[in-house]
């Protein structure tokens, strides 16, 4: 067997990798220097791999309701953090602390969210390089 394939197996791993590892960059998607809280009504949950997204309607100060995305810590980094399925619902009023997306898009990390009965749980990852709580 000659050289080629083996350079192309390689070179197929490496562009694995560094997709992998783009998507955890939290500073090329979402804005660390700009820490926002939101105060909004759930509309939607996506418990899935590789994060948990949910939606929230947000009145901004003129009385414009924006639906954002919320992007939270993978299902089982959640789990260990306390959350479950059940944690939140359509409905439930939460305030949230995030970092938006760059671009303006009404997309942002969250960082910690205090539930409806008021407690407080974290949504993002140790792991995921953004900001601490």
């Amino acid at each position: 067997m000659g050289m080629r394939p083996i350079l192309g197996v390689y070179a197929g791993l490496l562009l694995c990798v560094a997709a992998g590892q783009a998507h955890h960059s939290f500073s090329a998607e979402f804005d660390p220097s700009q820490r926002l809280v939101f105060d909004g009504v759930v509309t939607k949950i996506e418990w899935e791999n590789p994060h948990v997204y949910f939606y929230a309607d947000v009145k901004n100060k003129e009385g414009k309701v924006t639906n954002w995305a919320f992007e939270a810590a993978g299902p089982n980094s959640l789990a260990r953090l306390g959350w479950d399925r059940k944690s939140l619902r359509v409905g439930d009023h939460v305030t949230v602390v995030a970092y938006p997306a760059r671009g303006g898009a009404p997309v942002a990390s969250a960082r910690s969210v205090v539930m409806s009965d008021g407690h407080k749980v974290s949504a993002g990852s140790a792991l995921d390089g953004g900001p601490g709580l």
